[in-house]
């Protein structure tokens, strides 16, 4: 299995998702699809290896996607939930970190509470999984220290991950749902209005909200401001268009809507973003 390493000698690929400079080559992420058994439970795995020059850092800034997370690093292991604004992770000195992207279902199966009990926060992974999540991590740890940039260093890794996990890999009807709900959502952009989501999955307005709102954490019309954001992002990034054009294509009634959307949750102006990170 290779990995998508997202190697260029100028410049990475940028998912849209993620909000970097495209120059910065201070990190590579290496990308495994899920195992064939466990991808109702998991998305992919990622894997960043960095090394950041003395005196500096290196800031990521994702839009994160609607599913939990779980991330061992050599100085923490975290179950993250989702993180409803920008997720920011500060990278100094030299390190590596596993990261497991779950599907949309996985955070309830896992926790065995409402996902909204870790919206915009963490918990530690043994708070999670118990005496297995400090195995789990002694074990990932042990697997990378030596050689983390080698694929035989991720496949072991992952292999821990996908052994402690296969037992949560039976998915209730309601999670096989919200992976179809959320699913519709990103892959159909001209997906502008919950009533869109409603209609397509005959549903009454308040049971998609407690569906949404017991597996994710959020509410349905998060999921599409959540797509529309990051699609911008990538639009942005190419400068091919005018904002107004964009802000029409995603469905904002004008363009001063649309700039105080993005500037709210990215933290900067359509315009600066597009000259800051355009390609």
């Amino acid at each position: 299995m290779k990995p998508d390493t997202g190697e260029d000698p100028e410049r990475q690929r940028i998912e849209r998702a993620h909000l970097n400079d495209p120059i910065d080559t201070t990190s590579k992420v290496f990308r495994y699809p899920a195992a064939s058994d466990l991808t109702a439970l998991v998305r992919r795995y990622w894997i960043p290896v960095w090394s950041v020059p003395e005196g500096e850092d290196s800031v990521q800034r994702v839009l994160q996607y609607p599913v939990c997370l779980a991330v061992v690093a050599q100085d923490y292991a975290r179950f993250y939930g989702i993180t409803s604004g920008l997720s920011r992770t500060t990278l100094t000195g030299d390190g590596w970190a596993v990261g497991v992207m779950f599907t949309p279902a996985a955070g309830h199966l896992l926790t065995h509470r409402p996902v909204a009990a870790f919206t915009d926060r963490f918990a530690d992974l043994s708070d999670v999984f118990g005496e297995e999540g400090l195995l789990l991590t002694r074990s990932i740890r042990t697997a990378m220290a030596s050689a983390p940039r080698a694929p035989e260093s991720h496949r072991a890794a992952m292999d821990l991950f996908d052994e402690a996990l296969r037992p949560f890999a039976s998915i209730d009807d309601e999670g096989l749902l919200i992976n179809r709900v959320v699913a519709f959502v990103e892959d159909n952009p001209d997906v502008l209005r919950v009533e869109q989501v409603r209609d397509e999955f005959g549903m009454s307005e308040r049971a998609l909200q407690r569906l949404v709102h017991r597996r994710i954490g959020l509410t349905p019309k998060w999921l599409i401001q959540r797509r529309r954001l990051q699609e911008a992002a990538g639009r942005l990034r190419e400068r091919a268009i005018p904002l107004a054009e964009i802000a029409a294509l995603l469905g904002y009634a004008d363009q001063p809507h649309f700039v105080r959307d993005f500037a709210k949750v990215v933290g900067m102006t359509p315009a600066a973003f597009a000259e800051k990170y355009g390609i």
